[in-house]
């Protein structure tokens, strides 16, 4: 049973034992049901589940294994394959109810780019959705993954297809689950959802995304990269990438205490991780962008192989960590907290 589970089982055993003592207290006092208490109890009951689970594990079920299957042949950026994955995404988005960002016509950020080590051009698009904030409309948060990944293998026998399911179909999966909660939850400062596209060939679509916006108004960067598996830390945690530039770990920290779910900063150093990510091409601008994990990187036998598929995951992990970010940087989103800026520079 997880923590969670724990202290929602916890909560509705003391709200039964309260309703007793309260229909002694109150007989003959009847609800607008005609029930003695029941109405208000049930009530309660109904609220503490839908806190406690609001992330929908069978969307997040299905968007992981939509993402990682073998029709998106790998998802390598101006492929077919990725298209598909492009499509996907961009129905979902318009099933939330996401708006266009800036002045788009539609969810893609379409550009042309020449790889690193090739002259063949490719054009792709970065897939953006928008919340608007309600009191605090000018100012950005994005929450972001990459939804590009190797492709395939030119020849040989077996499996032959890169399905990227930890790496990153589990973020993609994330920011949709968020995208969908914070549209039933509210906003006060506006969401920037984005679907980042090459970000294997060199964080592409990150940096072209980042050429083109006023990077003063964007106040957070919350990057979801691999958080199918569990961490070296043990269930129900995470790590995250930077977390010594700025305050932004520790105000997630704090907003996750009595939560049964823990963030540790980036225990892989020697890995560069904060710079191998999206994050990194929002954090060069100034603003405090960090990518929260759960693999075990050193020891992750599926990174960049054939065998990162979608069976290799743990669908409650992929749930609880999105749940974590959820509850995390709410208070940043809401408006409440405001991370400093980040550092690039290492600290001596």
């Amino acid at each position: 049973m997880t923590q969670t589970l724990k202290i929602l089982v916890a909560v509705i055993l003391l709200s039964f034992t309260g309703c007793k003592i309260s229909h002694k207290a109150n007989s003959g006092k009847k609800g607008k049901d005609g029930n003695l208490g029941k109405s208000k109890t049930n009530t309660f009951i109904k609220k503490q589940i839908a806190s406690s689970f609001f992330i929908d594990s069978t969307k997040v079920k299905k968007h992981l294994y939509t993402l990682a299957s073998d029709e998106m042949q790998g998802r390598k950026s101006g492929t077919e394959g990725i298209e598909k994955a492009a499509k996907y995404i961009e129905t979902e988005f318009k099933k939330i109810g996401l708006t266009t960002f800036d002045n788009l016509k539609t969810y893609r950020q379409t550009f042309s780019f020449t790889p690193r080590n090739s002259k063949e051009q490719i054009t792709s698009a970065n897939i953006i959705g928008v919340l608007e904030g309600t009191s605090k409309k000018e100012e950005y948060v994005i929450i972001s993954a990459h939804y590009d990944h190797l492709g395939m293998k030119k020849n040989g026998d077996g499996d032959l297809i890169y399905n990227g399911a930890n790496d990153d179909a589990s973020g993609v999966t994330g920011v949709l689950a968020l995208a969908d909660y914070f549209k039933k939850k509210g906003n006060e400062r506006t969401i920037v959802f984005v679907a980042f596209t090459a970000e294997e060939m060199g964080l592409i679509g990150s940096t072209h995304f980042g050429k083109g916006i006023d990077a003063s108004k964007f106040v957070a960067g919350i990057n979801l990269e691999m958080i199918g598996k569990s961490p070296s830390f043990g269930p129900n945690t995470a790590w995250l990438t930077g977390f010594e530039r700025s305050n932004f770990g520790k105000i997630v920290q704090q907003n996750l205490v009595g939560s049964g779910y823990q963030l540790f900063p980036d225990p892989y150093k020697n890995f560069n991780l904060f710079f191998r990510s999206d994050n990194a091409s929002l954090a060069r601008l100034g603003v405090p962008s960090h990518t929260f994990s759960t693999t075990a990187i050193d020891v992750d036998k599926d990174y960049h192989q054939v065998s990162d598929e979608a069976t290799t995951l743990n669908m409650t992990i992929i749930t609880q960590t999105i749940q974590a970010v959820a509850k995390g940087t709410e208070s940043i989103i809401n408006g409440k907290d405001t991370p400093s800026r980040v550092v690039l520079a290492e600290k001596k």
